[in-house]
């Protein structure tokens, strides 16, 4: 069991340890479910592996929420320029469950099964009959 990590989730880095929630950019897993993110980097205890293989980082989508509501002004003294805009951020709460654990490799076995239980198209598109070109006439 390692003491911390640093994982990666949306291009953006952050750096973990067993019980943390954080709120992320929104996620495609629906609430409740679990997902292993990509780990650069295992830390605590005296030791760091910046290549940790066989390690995986359990996280748990608590549930999707929205950011605060962002107001932008845009104003020009003496000219009747005014612009409102705005937008609040889509956003997911997450849990990391476990650090550590040998999770990573038993849940690819998963997404190759599922490719091998796909049926398999066997059927080709035939060629069409190559058109023969009109017979010249010698003079």
């Amino acid at each position: 069991m390692a003491g911390y990590a640093i994982i990666s989730l949306g291009g953006k880095q952050y750096r973990v340890q067993e019980g943390d929630r954080l709120i992320v950019d929104r996620l495609r897993q629906d609430e409740g479910k679990t997902f292993q993110p990509d780990i650069l980097f295992l830390g605590g205890d005296g030791k760091a592996d910046f290549s940790p293989q066989g390690t995986a980082v359990t996280a748990r989508v608590v549930g999707h929420v929205l950011g605060d509501k962002i107001k932008i002004g845009k104003y020009r003294k003496r000219t009747g320029y005014r612009r409102h805009t705005g937008h609040r951020s889509r956003l997911s709460e997450i849990e990391i469950e476990a650090i550590g654990s040998k999770g990573s490799t038993a849940a690819k076995p998963k997404a190759e099964e599922q490719k091998a239980a796909a049926p398999k198209r066997t059927t080709t598109k035939k060629k069409p009959a190559a058109k023969k070109a009109p017979a010249k006439k010698e003079s």
